[in-house]
């Protein structure tokens, strides 16, 4: 909304001056409509640019009726004639009223802005001249065949990409993808050429995924990785694989995202390269067992493990922290209610294969309370190559329809009903829940199905709804805070 003074000004304003400002606008508007029309059938590229261009002019010059430019280079030219807050200095003269000065400067110095508001209207057409050209400039790019990223699978069989011993792969790279869109189509296009499913995260800021298939197949996709021109920095040992195949994923996602791993910070704002100190396996395993010979009297280091809660359940580090969080988002949140719990702290971290390390170090580091921060290089999965039968005990929680991979025989975790060693899970028998529940077979035969009695009443006896609850309520989200307090 125009004020008081802005009117004033306005008024005061030398007509003429505004009729010449705005006859050169309509000139430079004539002449992009020239420009336009000649270019439109045979340009289009060009002529998309110019439009922006155009537009981008319209924007400025039509705005307050074609005066806001003037008004704009009026006021800098008072304000630079500012002695104090309510006090003005100029031609040797002091004024003490707003309304003074924009009187003097309109009578006496329409030559000054005259030239100042012409000086920058030829900044802006400069700027939006610049703009326009970048832009035609993207558009103008030759498209990239993706084809040549995916490898010739001519002497290779059907029946070896779909039948035959099969993996799992476990993968992410870090790095800047300036159209990850097009790294999200060549993705789709290699998996299906290899008949691989699973799910791969796209982002400007890398690529995260696991995929399953016959090995034939993941050996493919290893080697059109590493020959690729943008992920030829990852090696095959940055491929975690396990005992598995195309049937442990029931299709192929791949989708660009924000984040290649969910955590709720904005990449721009906190960059992977920021994370902790990567440990090999062999080094961690050492600080693990130095950690452990120290027993309670241990009080300046913290073993973290940076999974969710059902993760740490069937399988962990021995005298780990294990929050009790159920995403990854909640990290964040439950790093900044419990600093003083990092104070001064040597932190080791673990996940499953490093992916949440990289930003949860970084963003533990950016609190500036640890004393030290290190992370697992490649995760559990890479420690248990080396360690089976070391410090950590239990099972590997992955997110397929496997649920968990073993490399030892321990069972730390307990069926929910009957407290007898359990670790197998199942997804909640109520309709539309998606809780893990660990019920052992003697139990489920008695019907214990479900992740809790709430859910094992609602049901028995409920026809299935055809459209699910926004959020489902049971005794297991109710009686876990989202946030937890911990205390070592």
């Amino acid at each position: 909304m125009m004020t008081t003074d802005d009117m004033a000004c306005n008024e005061l304003i030398n007509i003429d001056l505004v009729r010449e400002i705005s006859l050169q606008l309509q000139r430079c508007f004539f002449f992009f409509c020239y420009s336009f029309q000649s270019l439109a059938a045979e340009h289009w590229s060009v002529t998309n640019g110019l439009f922006y261009w155009l537009a981008k002019v319209l924007v400025i010059v039509c705005h307050n009726g074609n005066v806001s430019l003037i008004l704009q280079t009026f006021g800098t030219f008072v304000a630079s004639k500012r002695a104090s807050i309510t006090v003005w200095n100029c031609c040797g003269q002091t004024f003490k009223e707003l309304s003074s000065i924009h009187k003097h400067v309109a009578r006496t110095h329409d030559t000054d802005i005259h030239q100042l508001t012409q000086s920058t209207f030829e900044v802006l057409l400069s700027q939006i001249e610049k703009e326009a050209t970048s832009q035609q400039q993207s558009t103008e790019k030759e498209p990239v065949d993706i084809s040549s990223w995916i490898p010739d699978t001519s002497h290779i069989t059907g029946d070896q990409l779909h039948n035959g011993p099969g993996e799992v792969l476990l993968l992410y790279c870090y790095c800047q993808l300036a159209d990850p869109q097009l790294i999200c189509a060549w993705q789709k296009a290699l998996c299906e050429k290899l008949q691989l499913t699973g799910k791969v995260r796209v982002a400007t800021e890398g690529i995260n995924g696991t995929v399953g298939g016959t090995k034939v197949a993941t050996g493919l996709y290893i080697k059109a990785m590493c020959s690729h021109p943008i992920f030829n920095i990852m090696k095959k040992e940055d491929f975690k694989t396990s005992n598995g195949g195309a049937e442990c994923f029931c299709n192929l996602r791949v989708g660009v995202y924000k984040e290649i791993v969910p955590m709720g910070v904005d990449p721009d704002a906190l960059s992977y390269s920021l994370a902790g100190t990567h440990l090999e396996p062999e080094e961690f395993h050492k600080e693990v067992e130095a950690l452990l010979s120290k027993g309670d009297s241990c009080n300046d280091t913290i073993l973290l493990d940076c999974r969710n809660f059902y993760e740490s359940r069937i399988g962990q580090f021995s005298q780990c922290l294990a929050p009790n969080i159920r995403k990854f988002s909640y990290f964040p949140d439950y790093v900044d209610q419990n600093l003083d719990l990092f104070r001064d702290k040597k932190v080791l971290m673990y996940c499953t294969g490093g992916i949440r390390c990289e930003r949860g170090s970084a963003y533990l580091r950016s609190k500036h309370v640890c004393k030290e921060v290190y992370q697992l290089k490649g995760g559990i999965h890479k420690y248990l190559e080396q360690f089976p039968e070391g410090f950590y005990r239990g099972k590997l929680f992955v997110f397929d329809e496997r649920f968990a991979i073993s490399s030892n025989s321990d069972i730390i975790s307990e069926c929910r009903y009957c407290n007898s060693p359990w670790d197998q899970y199942q997804l909640c028998s109520t309709h539309f829940c998606c809780q893990l529940v660990l019920s052992c077979s003697a139990c489920r035969q008695g019907g214990h199905t479900a992740c809790c009695p709430i859910c094992q009443t609602k049901g028995k006896g409920e026809e299935p709804s055809a459209t699910p609850p926004q959020r489902e309520e049971c005794e297991c989200t109710a009686m876990r805070p989202r946030i937890p307090q911990d205390a070592l």
